[in-house]
Order: structure tokens, then C-alpha cells, then sequence
């Protein structure tokens, strides 16, 4: 199984959101997702959140909320993602190569192109409900099927 991590960066009533419009062969071509990716050899979740933020936003980490486990099945694909809201951080985002960020007002995060799933954590973020969760998402090539939380 697959692990990685994503978090949603909160300033104020805005959160910081990456259109994925640059990388060639991106399963998230066209979606707005949050900060993140694979956690490597010998990292902690944790020590991935941290250097996947620094690396694609070049944002440090002041604060930080661990939501929840998220898991997605799509056919023989599988996935273990940690779930994180930054409350705090210090820095100046950057560009990267992978898409467009953008400060996204809360009220709008909802009707961008998100994932069916993402809609599901999503809403519980910017409800501000913190309370820690475990979901299952079940998709068949990419479309969500059934959801559970655990």
C-alpha cells in the first residue's frame, strides 16, 4: 500500500490550494488538492509533512493538526494517506512544477474541480471539525463508489 501525506494550509478563512495544471502523466490533472505527497524510506509521516510543505511551498511549519487516516481503493491501486491541517507557518509560498497554488477562500473551496472523496474531508476542514477520523474511500477507475468512515 501506497503512504503519503496531505495537508491543507489555513490562513485566515482562506486556504492554500494547488491546481494541478504542469506535470505531464498527472493522475491529478485539472484537481485542486492540497500540499503533499509520498513519504519515503525511513520517514515518519510527520518528517514527510514537514518536507513535502517545505519543498513545494517553501513554507516552515508552526502549527499543525493531525485530522485523520485516509484510505483510498481504486482497482489494484491502494492508498494510506495522513491527513493534516497547518494552522501556522512562516515563509513566502513558491511556484513549483507541478501546478498553480492559490489562496482559496473558504466558502469557495467546495465548487473548485476536487476529487469526489476530497469533498468528504474537506468539508469537515473547513468546518473546522478536528476531531480525529479514519475514512475509506472506494473508487472504481477513478470514480468514488462507496465511502465509509471507520
Amino acid at each position: 500500500m501506497n503512504e503519503t501525506v496531505l495537508c491543507y494550509i489555513k490562513k485566515k478563512n482562506e486556504y492554500l490550494m494547488l491546481y494541478r495544471n504542469k506535470k505531464e502523466n498527472d493522475i491529478n490533472m485539472g484537481k485542486w488538492i492540497g500540499v503533499g505527497g509520498h513519504i519515503e524510506k525511513n520517514e515518519t509521516p510527520i518528517e514527510a509533512l514537514y518536507r513535502e510543505v517545505k519543498e513545494e511551498t517553501n513554507l516552515d511549519i508552526l502549527d499543525y493538526k493531525y485530522l485523520g487516516d485516509v484510505y483510498f481503493y481504486d482497482n489494484s491501486y491502494s492508498e494510506l494517506m495522513h491527513l493534516y491541517v497547518v494552522l501556522d507557518f512562516k515563509g513566502l509560498e513558491i511556484f513549483n512544477d507541478e501546478g498553480t497554488f492559490k489562496w482559496i477562500n473558504k466558502e469557495d473551496v467546495l465548487s473548485l474541480n476536487l476529487f469526489e472523496g476530497d469533498k468528504i474531508f474537506l468539508k469537515r476542514i473547513i468546518d473546522e471539525n478536528y476531531d480525529f477520523f479514519k475514512l475509506e474511500l472506494f473508487y472504481d477507475n477513478g470514480i468514488l463508489k462507496e465511502m465509509k468512515f471507520l
